[in-house]
């Protein structure tokens, strides 16, 4: 089944502005909440992944110019990570760029290679995962665990690839060096190329016995839980990094671990920035008179005085109960937009009433 246009999906142009695809996600997601009546859990999601690609400009212009296919998702379905050359399984996403950059790629081919010192460090697989949080959680922080299975350093070699008791020597093949040449035949005629030793994968040395454990490869896979504390002020979207919690590898330091996290959407709250958004609907003697109403927020309810002659639509502010910044104790307002509901059906002493208002004079002012 192919996707359907992200900006078709949100009901926006292609030129919409940043503002406006913020503004018709925010409107989408509330309409189809799964836990609201009438949500659809499938268009909800479907929702949520177009608002991710064209919210970042980045992802955008490569959406506008690829398609899905552009943002990693072909449009038949599939991985969703796919020009990663990864494997999402529902759990995470292992990832490797491999070791040369392309002016490392034609360096080698065209000066016979570099030597092993100027290689950069083989390292571990970067590893991704994603984790779903509340609204509440977001603002507040929380810490949770992640079960990840991973390749992890070898318990019985300890990483070295050799069975205990015994110890490395020279590779016979390239006799240490790491590299050896070979020759390419090109349109320029055969050059010598040095390449990585398919031997000992350029370490120079080989194990007399292989790990009985990991068959020499220094890493076995094994399911591990890894502790993640989730700031206080986190956004939907954003990324933590775990330096050296990815995959390992022989002879190189861990590759690490991205946590993208996923905020879910409330049924009352919004968010814009550091601010927590909601409304509250009055009646329009309330509106009209004054009143105090209790105010839902996520630190339970507030006490609000609504002043006499409050329009529809009016903002008030309470300040110190929106989200915290992440780096400071401060936090940011709670906006509160009062909505006057304007009776759909009278009894006739209510209607009276009305008229009896509409025919006493405005008070005049004398000066």
């Amino acid at each position: 089944m192919s996707k359907r246009d992200y900006y078709e999906v949100l009901g926006v142009g292609k030129t919409a502005s940043a503002d406006e695809i913020k503004k018709a996600f925010r409107r989408k997601a509330v309409e189809l909440h799964p836990d609201k009546q009438g949500g659809d859990e499938a268009k909800f999601k479907e929702v949520n992944e177009a608002y991710e690609v064209l919210k970042d400009q980045s992802k955008r212009q490569r959406y506008d110019q690829f398609g899905h296919a552009g943002v990693g998702g072909a449009s038949g379905g599939g991985n969703p990570y796919g020009g990663f050359g990864g494997e999402w399984n529902g759990q995470n996403v292992n990832f490797d760029f491999g070791d040369l950059g392309l002016g490392d790629i034609f360096g080698s081919f065209f000066s016979g290679g570099a030597a092993r010192g100027g290689q950069r460090q083989a390292r571990g697989n970067d590893v991704e995962t994603r984790v779903e949080i509340t609204f509440e959680q977001a603002v507040f922080g929380t810490e949770t665990d992640l079960r990840l299975t991973l390749d992890d350093t070898c318990s019985h070699c300890k990483g070295e690839t050799v069975e205990p008791g015994y110890s490395l020597k020279t590779c016979d093949k390239c006799k240490g060096a790491g590299q050896v040449v070979t020759a390419v035949r090109t349109i320029f005629g055969n050059i010598q190329q040095a390449v990585v030793c398919p031997e000992c994968h350029g370490k120079g040395k080989i194990p007399e016995k292989a790990c009985t454990v990991c068959q020499g490869k220094g890493t076995e896979r094994r399911t591990q839980t890894i502790q993640l504390k989730i700031p206080a002020g986190i956004d939907d979207g954003a990324t933590i990094r775990l330096r050296e919690h990815g995959e390992a590898i022989a002879g190189g330091p861990k590759g690490d671990l991205y946590v993208h996290i996923r905020v879910k959407a409330h049924k009352k709250f919004t968010r814009e920035g550091d601010l927590i958004l909601s409304e509250e609907h009055i009646d329009m003697v309330s509106a009209a008179l004054g009143t105090e109403i209790d105010v839902d927020t996520v630190d339970g309810k507030v006490r609000m005085k609504v002043p006499a002659g409050t329009q529809s639509g009016s903002d008030f502010k309470l300040s110190g109960h929106g989200v915290p910044h992440l780096r400071t104790d401060a936090r940011g307002a709670h906006i509160v937009t009062i909505v006057v509901d304007t009776p759909t059906k009278l009894s006739r002493e209510q209607a009276d009433l009305l008229r009896q208002f509409q025919t006493v004079p405005k008070k005049r002012s004398l000066f």
